[in-house]
């Protein structure tokens, strides 16, 4: 089952007057980066949080956040009334030295001093954190289904793909016996441009001329590649999501082609050569996208 890295899921949960809602959204990456925007209510869970969304998400560059959305007013203010004295006496010091005459702005200034007010925050409940934890797991559940859609949509286009690659094997094979043929008339005609034909010796000639062929030989790869493949496409249906092993398939058969490619001394099959290499580049670039 293939799932994609690229995911977005939310839930909210209803607990008293107060709505606790999760949002979780992801792009491809090579680990686990997670982004966490906790309200300052819930920051002694954060730790448990990033535990369990590591667990259920593995991969990806990941941003989670939370928010509570509430009629009522969750924070109360008060006044530090010792620090705000303190502040007071101070200034009434300086404006004295100065020969200050105090001025109506006075009580503003006391008030925008540093730590004169005081937020109370309401603790966590153990029922807030429950709805937290309900939220979480629908918010990563609804995240699942979309990075298995994704996930779909990457496999038919990965299947494709890669069947393209091994069907275009069967193409090369006309040429492939053709160019045994070329490759015989062709070192038989440069070689009796030198020597006369009558002392030409025709067992070391085929024996030559088996050597060179063997160098020109891509049946190992092409059974290889077809291995390589077929690997591939048997990954891709397995219970697990493995982006890092059809990433390491998709390396194999690269080699595969090159090689290939390297010992196709013809303008035929290098162009079938080519299709085969412009469909890897895009299952390369696909799979980075599979966790």
């Amino acid at each position: 089952m293939i799932r994609s890295m690229t995911g977005f899921g939310s839930a909210s949960v209803q607990v008293g007057n107060k709505t606790i809602l999760a949002e979780i959204k992801s792009v491809n990456s090579k680990f686990f980066d997670l982004s966490l925007r906790l309200p300052s209510v819930f920051r002694e869970k954060e730790l448990e949080i990033r535990t369990e969304l590591n667990r259920t998400i593995e991969r990806g560059k990941v941003e989670c956040t939370v928010s509570i959305e509430s009629p009522e007013e969750q924070r109360r203010a008060t006044f530090n009334i010792e620090l705000l004295k303190a502040y007071h006496e101070e200034l009434k010091t300086v404006q004295q030295a100065l020969n200050l005459k105090e001025t109506p702005e006075l009580l503003r200034t006391l008030l925008n001093m540093p730590d004169v007010m005081v937020t109370e925050k309401n603790g966590l409940s153990e029922e807030d954190w429950k709805a937290l934890q309900q939220a979480l797991q629908g918010a990563t559940k609804a995240f699942d289904v979309f990075r298995q859609k994704e996930g779909s949509t990457l496999k038919v286009d990965l299947e494709q793909r890669v069947v393209a690659i091994r069907d275009n094997m069967v193409r090369l094979e006309p040429f492939e016996k053709s160019r045994i043929e070329q490759v015989r008339k062709k070192l038989q005609t440069s070689l009796e441009e030198f020597v006369q034909v009558s002392e030409i010796d025709r067992n070391r000639f085929e024996q030559e001329l088996i050597y060179y062929l063997e160098k020109l030989d891509i049946t190992e790869e092409k059974v290889r590649l077809k291995s390589h493949c077929d690997f591939f496409l048997k990954t891709m249906n397995e219970e697990v999501s493995s982006g890092k092993k059809l990433s390491f398939i998709a390396q194999e058969i690269g080699r595969e082609i090159n090689t290939i490619g390297s010992k196709s001394n013809d303008a035929a099959m290098q162009k079938i050569v080519v299709d085969m290499k412009d469909d890897l580049e895009k299952v390369k670039e696909q799979v980075l996208n599979i966790i």
